[in-house]
């Protein structure tokens, strides 16, 4: 929903970025420590959000990866491998997520199988319900409430690409970190 105010700066002239560290905005980039600052704020409400909509669809205490990767499991109704969660979550400690599987087999909501020699996740008839009821609580909540913000729905999926691709250069930028 575009304004005739776009083009004006989100803030008092002379405060400066939205920042948690104006330190690392004295940068030639200023604009991507207010990214960084944002990703924090949306990481830490969206992990408390998943958590608590669990909750309120019924599902036990679970831990933010154990939402996502009950989530992940359900997607498209086929068994994943820990590889394969590991990838699509960029999860790069693989531990961390076969703890959460252990969890979520612990509480019925998965189970283990086998594809040829590779050990396989998929859901549960008790997990595809909690998934359902999930659904609707997020969109009683959060979806209703998204959606009453009038942004257009093509400006929120530009905004996840550009997320998607600065997690690239994020990875990148950990690997050449690691190498020096």
């Amino acid at each position: 929903m575009a304004s005739e105010h776009d083009d004006e700066p989100m803030i008092a002239p002379g405060i400066g970025p939205v920042v948690s560290s104006a330190h690392l905005a004295n940068s030639s980039l200023p604009a991507l420590s207010e990214v960084e600052f944002a990703l924090t704020m949306a990481n830490n409400a969206f992990q408390r959000w998943i958590v608590r909509c669990m909750g309120a669809a019924g599902g036990p205490a679970m831990s933010p990866l154990e939402v996502l990767i009950v989530h992940l499991v359900h997607h498209r109704e086929r068994p994943k491998t820990l590889a394969d969660i590991c990838l699509v979550l960029n999860i790069e400690d693989t531990h961390l997520a076969n703890y959460a599987i252990k969890k979520l087999v612990e509480h019925g909501l998965v189970k283990a199988g086998r594809s040829g020699k590779e050990k396989t996740i998929s859901i549960t008839e008790k997990g595809a319900k909690l998934c359902a009821r999930y659904a609707e609580v997020r969109e009683a909540l959060v979806v209703r409430a998204a959606r009453q913000l009038g942004h257009d729905p093509a400006d929120i999926s530009r905004m996840a690409a550009l997320m998607r691709t600065l997690s690239g250069a994020y990875d990148q930028a950990a690997r050449a970190a690691a190498s020096l």
